[in-house]
Formats: C-alpha cells, structure tokens, sequence
C-alpha cells in the first residue's frame, strides 16, 4: 500500500491518496484545495484513481472535486447525509472568504458498512456523524482515515450547522474501540495511532 499526503489550502487540510502498488489503482480522500499539486502527483506516479472520497462536505474538504473529477474520471462518493451540505458548500465557503468552483453531482452515496476496493486493498466505510451528519472514516488495512471526527489529540468542532456533540462523542467511543495499533489519518494536523489517542486525546475527559 502506498499513501501520499498533501497539506492543502488555508486551512491545511490533509488530502491523502492511497494507492495499491500492482494495479496503481488508488483512492483520493478529501482534495480540499491544490488540484495541481494533486494531479501532478497522480501523473507523475500513473495513479488509476477509482473513487474521490469526501470524508464529509465542508469546502476545506471538497474545494477540489471538481479539478481531480475532470482530471481522473473517478467516482465522487459521500454520505446522503451530507448531500444538503455538498450543494451548500460554495455558500460556506464564501462566508469565510473564499471561493470554489461549483462542485459535480456525487456518483456513489457510501454507507454504514459498505466498502470501496482498489486493486487488493479493502476499506470499509464507518459513518461517524458529530462534527457533520453525514461524516465518514475509511477503515482498513491497518489505518483509519478519520477527516474532521479525529484528530491528534483533539475532535472536530460541533458548532457548524448539522454539528452534533452526542453524536460526536458517539462516534469517539467507536474509534477508541478499534485496535490499538490502527494508524489515525486525521483531516487536519499530524498522524496519530488510536492507542495513542486512548491516553492524550482531551475528548475522553468529556465522556
């Protein structure tokens, strides 16, 4: 398994690409801003790239669909539940001062449990509602891609439209129950493992 990190736009959101080494069939997760830099990558590297995976809609995540959709022709895939959010997201965008290009219609709605196959790898998708209702985290070969319910040591915020402290915490006690030794891939700030997280992250003294 390969994985390529990008640290993208204002709001330094973490875009990941995870690809399998013998098809170079790949996954993007969260292309929040930095087509370029993006696709360079997966030119450089001649990615296959089978699914554009939104962990939720928040512009910081999606700002890049558009570019890496015309670029690869990959499937966009979100939660239903963040359908609303997705059309609304050049909106949120602009009242924090920026722009995105208006966003295509999602190809693939995931749910609870379904799971997304590049090459040999698996992943299943968890939906993780808290900081978004239709939140989702890629679960498999030994990583947890977790966008804004996880962090290193911290959450995701719960004071957006559709934000939801009981169900964040919900979702918390659900990632603190994996493996130990399951490698964090957070939407925002340095990678973590979830035995790590049990002991330094804030949230637990909240529960």
């Amino acid at each position: 398994m390969i994985i390529e990190s990008f640290v993208v736009g204002p709001l330094e959101t973490n875009c990941f690409i995870i690809a399998e080494e013998k098809t170079r069939e790949a996954i993007v997760v969260d292309p929040g801003d930095e087509p370029d830099r993006i696709l360079d990558v997966i030119k450089e590297k001649d990615y296959n790239i089978k699914y554009i995976v939104c962990t939720h809609a928040h512009f910081d995540h999606v700002g890049a669909v558009p570019e890496i959709k015309n670029g690869t022709g990959a499937m966009v895939a979100i939660h239903r539940d963040e359908l609303e959010a997705y059309k609304q997201s050049g909106e949120f965008a602009s009242l924090w001062g920026y722009e995105i290009e208006a966003l295509p219609n999602p190809d693939l709605f995931v749910s609870e449990g379904d799971i997304l196959k590049i090459g040999d790898l698996t992943f299943e998708v968890l939906h993780t509602p808290g900081h978004s209702p239709g939140g989702i985290c890629l679960f498999g070969e030994g990583i947890i891609v977790t966008g804004d319910t996880l962090f290193a040591g911290s959450v995701g915020r719960t004071d957006f439209e559709g934000g939801d402290i009981e169900n964040l915490k919900m979702s918390f006690k659900r990632l603190m129950a994996l493996p130990g030794d399951m490698k964090v891939l957070p939407g925002h700030g340095p990678l973590s493992t979830i035995s790590r997280e049990r002991v330094d992250n804030f949230f637990n003294e909240l529960l």
